[in-house]
């Protein structure tokens, strides 16, 4: 007779599948993540940028108005060194203080100047003004120039 072997373990049962966390499942929520932080990145870069802008731009108007303060001393002591005095007739006093008070004719904002002469014949061009962004409390921007003739 033949010898049959008799199995003893169980017949093969299939299993379901175990279900495995994919890298796609476990994932779902970061590439949204990483959005929202790309996002506030780059906002806050355009902030930056935008404040940086603001403050190039007053910068520039600060030094536009001392340029312009600058222009308008050396034009009332080109006068003083046409008329070889550092005393400037009064007409052209008033003339060149209105001048420096209008700010729609190249003047200062809130600008005002004046002039001094010591014992000595030195004289001094007093520039003083105010811009609009500045708080009064601050107080004002000055420029000074002294005027020697020989």
């Amino acid at each position: 007779m033949g010898t049959h072997r008799i199995d003893r373990r169980p017949p093969f049962r299939s299993r379901p599948p175990v279900r495995r966390a994919t890298r796609a499942a476990c994932c779902r929520g970061v590439s949204v993540l990483e959005v929202l932080v790309a996002l506030l990145l780059l906002s806050l870069g355009v902030i930056g940028m935008a404040a940086l802008h603001a403050r190039a731009i007053q910068y520039a108007l600060d030094a536009e108005d001392r340029n312009r303060a600058a222009l308008l001393a050396n034009e009332l002591s080109s006068t003083m060194w046409l008329n070889r005095s550092t005393t400037v007739a009064s007409a052209t006093l008033t003339s060149w203080q209105t001048q420096v008070s209008t700010v729609t004719g190249n003047g200062l904002p809130n600008g005002s100047g004046s002039v001094s002469v010591d014992g000595s014949g030195v004289a001094t061009i007093t520039i003083s003004w105010r811009p609009p962004s500045r708080p009064s409390s601050a107080g004002n921007l000055q420029y000074i120039t002294k005027v020697v003739l020989p």
